[in-house]
C-alpha cells in the first residue's frame, strides 16, 4: 500500500467524520481527546492516522496531508517517533500500559508539533486502567492529542465518554466496501460482493473472513446439511465430518456460527418476501429456492433458536465438538 493511500482523500466513506475533523484542523479547534466509535474494522484507526499526518504535515494541502513529506511517510509507515499506539495486551488494555503512556507524555514531542496517541479498542480497558487515564484525558500535557477507538457493543465508563469529543463512524456502503476489497486484495469481483454483503459494512471483518477461509467452510457445511438423503449411516458420517471441521476453527467458531445464522436469516427473508428479498449470502443464492421448500417458517425459527443455544453453550466452555455435533444433527 502506498503511503498516500492513508490520506483522508483515500479513506472511503465516513464523510461526516472527515468533515468534522477537517473543519477542526482548519479552524484550529481540535479537541484534546477524541473517541472514534463505530463498528469493528470500518477504518477508525486509518482515520486517526490520517488526522495525525494532516496536523503534522510539512506541506499540507487545503484539507489533507500531502502524503509525501518525511513526516507523512513516517506516520503512514508507523515509524514516527511522535506516534504512540496503545493496543490491548491480550484481551485488555492494562494499567501498566497506561502508566507507561503517562510517563511518555511527561516529555515533549521529538519532531512533531503534536504527539498523537492512538488507544485502540478502549472498550477492553480494565476499570483501574481507565481510572488511571482520566486525568490525562481531561487535560493532556501540551503538545499531545489523544485519539481513542472503540466498537459499538463494548461498555465504556461514562467518565471516559465525558472527557472525549465523540466522532461516530458507521458501516461502509456496499459499493465502497467492494471497491476497497478489490483495491487492497487479489480477489474476483463476485467474491468481493459476497464479502461486502456478509461482513455488513466492515472491511476488517470481510478481510478476516477471506483470510480465514470461513466463507468456503460455511458453504461446505450448509450444502452438506442440505443434502439430506435417506442413508442414515452416510448422513451421520457427513455430520460428524462437518462438525469436526467446524470445531477445528477454535476461536473462530463464533464467527462461523454468525455466518450460519446469516444463512437462516436469508432463508427467512426468501420465504417471507420471495425472490426479490435482499439476501447477503449472494454466492449461495441459487440454493435458496430449494432450501426454502424444505423448511417452514416455524422450522426456520427453531433452527435459529438452536444456533442461539449452541452459542450460549460455547460461551460456557462446553465441548466445542460435542456442541457442534448436536447442533448439526438438529439443523439437518
Amino acid at each position: 500500500m502506498e503511503t498516500s493511500d492513508l490520506r483522508f482523500a483515500y479513506l472511503l466513506g465516513h464523510e461526516k467524520p472527515k468533515t468534522l475533523l477537517r473543519e477542526a484542523v482548519a479552524k484550529n479547534k481540535l479537541a484534546h481527546a477524541y473517541l472514534f466509535r463505530g463498528p469493528d474494522g470500518v477504518g477508525k484507526k486509518k482515520a486517526a492516522l490520517a488526522l495525525a499526518a494532516y496536523i503534522n504535515c510539512k506541506s499540507p494541502l487545503e484539507d489533507d496531508s500531502c502524503g509525501q513529506c518525511p513526516s507523512c511517510r513516517k506516520y503512514f509507515s508507523g515509524n514516527h517517533p511522535d506516534l504512540v499506539l496503545v493496543e490491548p495486551d491480550g484481551a485488555a488494555i492494562k494499567i501498566g500500559q497506561i502508566r507507561n503512556l503517562k510517563h511518555q507524555l511527561t516529555f515533549p514531542p521529538l519532531e512533531a508539533k503534536v504527539r498523537v496517541v492512538i488507544l485502540e479498542d478502549i472498550h477492553t480497558m480494565r476499570r483501574e486502567a481507565a481510572n488511571s487515564l482520566l486525568k490525562t484525558l481531561e487535560e493532556p500535557p501540551p503538545g499531545n492529542l489523544l485519539i481513542l477507538t472503540a466498537d459499538l457493543a463494548g461498555e465504556i465508563l461514562p467518565t471516559i465518554l465525558s472527557r472525549c469529543q465523540i466522532i461516530p463512524f458507521g458501516p461502509l456502503k456496499h459499493e465502497d466496501m467492494v471497491l476497497l476489497l478489490l483495491q487492497e486484495n487479489d480477489m474476483d469481483e463476485s467474491l468481493a460482493h459476497t464479502l461486502a454483503a456478509v461482513a455488513e459494512g466492515s472491511p476488517g471483518r470481510a478481510k478476516f473472513l477471506w483470510q480465514e477461509n470461513l466463507l468456503s467452510i460455511r458453504q461446505e457445511v450448509i450444502e452438506g446439511l442440505l443434502l439430506g438423503g435417506h442413508d442414515q449411516a452416510e448422513t451421520v458420517a457427513r455430520v460428524l465430518r462437518l462438525s469436526e471441521k467446524a470445531a477445528a476453527l477454535k476461536e473462530n467458531t463464533s464467527e462461523f456460527l454468525a455466518l450460519i445464522r446469516l444463512w437462516y436469516r436469508d432463508l427467512l427473508l426468501a420465504a417471507a418476501v420471495g425472490p426479490e428479498a435482499a439476501i447477503v449470502n449472494r454466492d449461495l443464492a441459487l440454493s435458496l429456492p430449494a432450501a426454502t421448500q424444505l423448511l417452514s417458517l416455524k422450522q426456520l425459527h427453531e433452527k435459529i433458536q438452536r444456533l442461539d443455544l449452541a452459542e450460549s453453550q460455547l460461551s460456557r466452555n462446553c465441548s466445542r465438538t460435542l456442541v457442534l455435533e448436536t447442533l448439526f444433527f438438529d439443523l439437518i
